[in-house]
């Protein structure tokens, strides 16, 4: 990409990062192992929507649980995990949450996956793939589910540093070409409320943005003890919500839910990034090397600058929300609600008995597509946006530095091991005193 095209992109959002990601995918559509481009054939053998599940966590049991509960025909027939009792306890919890549907899990012991190339196994053996391991595995996954021509809903974020990103570009590229259906789990665009939202303001209720904020600012989350028998990749693969190889930091694994917002209703991501953060309240050895808060100032092109904060602070206020600013009113998303200049309500969803489950929507058009053969979800480069945006953040907090998308798009980052196995060695590792050592702004360098 040229600094032509990289300078367009910005103007023009996400239909030059479309051509871009059609750009980049081009070398990857001539290798021998992707020439084979599979045809769209909508559900399987005898009228069965096939599922593998690649990741068996709460999130994974949950994205199951949805696909299984669909209208359509479909059915669990393998799973994959780095863990056995992951598996196991996922197996169980999706029966139970089934009911009567419970037939629905269709996985012999044969089709239970066990470790970190399990999964290709398993997508073999379906038709939808459902990617919910902690995101840093998402590209290899991403891109095998595309080399075998499947379907695939995918949990946010895709990937946890831009190494990552530029392979879910390609993959994406690729999954359009073979057409192929791409659902990514950033919910509030399956959501009534937000799309009702997102509709008023198309036809210009708030007049032209001036601002955007987001939050996701929550209390303390879980951690699980260190047991003697742990490898360090085992403890990290367990706790993999501190460690950036698998996490990506809370901004990028949750905080990226009102980032989007901010990037759909403003058509374009960041030009760049400047912010703050740091270690406050979360600073034990429990909490690796991710902050506990985050602040920051994302600048589009034009000038608009989305205001960012997510914390994570116990017994603290809490607040989970996006307000979009217009030179005509204010769109306030969580109360479903627009204001005009003078902050006079002009128009209010009303959530009773018209909100969706929007994690179920998810699926349910997801596999309604599947079953009717048609191609009509390619969510994988919005997520892409949406998760280098998240980065960039992290990046800039990390670093104190104003950071730029097209540097660090292009800049390589790659945070991950080189190899994946619990004897191996992770990116991080405690000293002595078995504190991890985390970025400090002012310090901690990014080149490129």
């Amino acid at each position: 990409m040229d600094t032509e095209k990289k300078q367009e992109f910005h103007v023009q959002g996400r239909r030059d990062f479309v051509k871009q990601s059609s750009m980049i995918a081009g070398s990857l559509l001539a290798m021998p192992i992707l020439s084979k481009a599979t045809s769209f054939e909508g559900s399987g053998s005898a009228g069965v929507i096939k599922v593998a599940l690649i990741g068996c966590g709460g999130r994974g049991t949950g994205a199951a649980t949805q696909a299984l509960k669909t209208k359509e025909n479909v059915q669990l027939v393998a799973m994959a995990d780095a863990f056995p009792d992951r598996l196991k306890d996922s197996y169980d919890n999706i029966k139970e949450a089934l009911g009567d549907k419970a037939d629905r899990v269709a996985v012999p012991e044969k089709n239970k996956f066990i470790g970190f190339d399990a999964y290709k196994e398993a997508i073999a053996l379906a038709d939808v793939v459902i990617l919910a391991t902690p995101p840093g595995f998402r590209p290899i996954h991403f891109e095998e589910a595309v080399k075998q021509g499947k379907h695939v809903f995918m949990e946010k974020p895709v990937a946890t540093d831009p190494a990552g990103v530029k392979r879910v570009l390609e993959a994406a590229a690729v999954a359009n070409t073979k057409k192929l259906n791409v659902v990514v789990g950033l919910q509030r665009r399956y959501q009534n409320s937000y799309r009702e939202l997102y509709k008023r303001f198309q036809d210009g209720i708030i007049g032209d943005i001036t601002s955007i904020q987001v939050w996701w600012n929550q209390g303390d989350l879980w951690v699980k003890p260190r047991k003697p028998e742990y490898t360090e990749m085992e403890y990290q693969m367990r706790n993999w919500y501190y460690f950036n190889w698998l996490c990506g930091d809370h901004i990028v694994e949750q905080h990226i839910h009102n980032i989007d917002v901010g990037n759909w209703f403003k058509n374009d991501t960041p030009a760049t990034a400047s912010g703050m953060g740091g270690r406050a309240v979360r600073t034990g050895k429990d909490y690796g090397e991710i902050y506990d808060h985050h602040y920051v100032e994302f600048r589009y092109a034009d000038g608009v600058v989305m205001n960012s904060q997510c914390r994570h602070w116990k017994a603290a206020a809490s607040k989970v929300d996006e307000e979009i600013v217009g030179t005509k009113g204010r769109i306030y998303c969580d109360r479903a609600q627009i204001v005009d200049a003078k902050g006079k309500v002009i128009y209010q969803f009303e959530k009773k008995g018209n909100e969706n489950n929007p994690y179920q929507t998810e699926h349910d058009e997801l596999f309604a597509a599947v079953a009717k053969g048609e191609y009509k979800y390619s969510d994988a480069l919005r997520g892409a946006q949406a998760t280098m945006s998240a980065i960039l953040g992290r990046m800039a907090t990390y670093s104190g530095q104003v950071i730029h998308w097209d540097k660090a798009l292009d800049s390589g980052l790659d945070i991950h091991p080189k190899t994946y196995a619990f004897d191996a060695t992770p990116p991080v590792v405690p000293g002595a005193d078995g504190f991890y050592p985390y970025a400090k702004p002012g310090i901690t360098k990014y080149v490129g």
